[in-house]
């Protein structure tokens, strides 16, 4: 089982949303300076709130693994990641290890980043694509999504893996099999890694969060 839903948040009430999150992220919201920072951080609760509500979680308490991955106690059997950027929150719920990444598509990208820390393979093919900065972020969101579904997050390098883009995305030298699923909504990237391979990837209304 996977779902993988995503909601803008750019008009979320902060004064109804503050109240439905638990104390922990309440102190999150409130270490955030700007607005739009702490509507990511409660839209992403909320969001995971809603979807595990669906698998019938209820009452749910975060634990922190060995690199700081997030993990529900109590729940073995149930795997989840968020991300955000810009206006956009993302979660994916599992019943199996999963990582899970959204990056707005910036045209102004630094595509030195990619030359500097990306696998070799992976920026001669961003610089030979007709649209360099739209390939730079599939390469992003894969990655970083392979790196959160290890659980090393940037302990483990960008450089030290490479992901193949084909009609099959896969990771080079993969023994396990690992699914990659890559979307585009509105001007995003979102990139997935898990056991599973899906086509589906739900949008969530402001409104469906409360």
């Amino acid at each position: 089982m996977i779902k993988i839903a995503y909601c803008n948040v750019e008009d979320l009430d902060l004064k109804k949303a503050y109240p439905l999150v638990s104390k922990e992220r309440q102190e999150k919201i409130d270490f955030y300076r700007f607005e739009k920072d702490k509507k990511l951080s409660a839209g992403a609760y909320l969001l995971l709130k809603k979807l595990l509500a669906e698998e019938n979680i209820i009452n749910f308490e975060f634990k922190l693994g060995k690199y700081e991955k997030p993990y529900i106690h109590d729940n073995e059997n149930i795997y989840f990641n968020l991300s955000h950027s810009g206006k956009m929150v993302l979660c994916a719920i599992s019943d199996r290890e999963v990582g899970a990444d959204i990056e707005i598509n910036d045209p102004e990208i630094d595509l030195k980043i990619a030359k500097n820390y990306f696998y070799n393979e992976e920026y001669k093919s961003i610089m030979k694509s007709d649209n360099p900065s739209d390939e730079f972020f599939k390469y992003w969101v894969l990655k970083e999504s392979y790196m959160k579904y290890t659980g090393l997050g940037f302990n483990l390098d960008l450089d030290s893996f490479e992901i193949v883009i084909e009609d099959k995305i896969h990771l080079r030298e993969d023994n396990d099999n690992l699914k990659f699923n890559l979307f585009n909504i509105e001007g995003y990237k979102v990139g997935v890694a898990s056991e599973y391979e899906t086509t589906e990837l739900i949008e969530i209304d402001i409104e469906e969060l409360f």
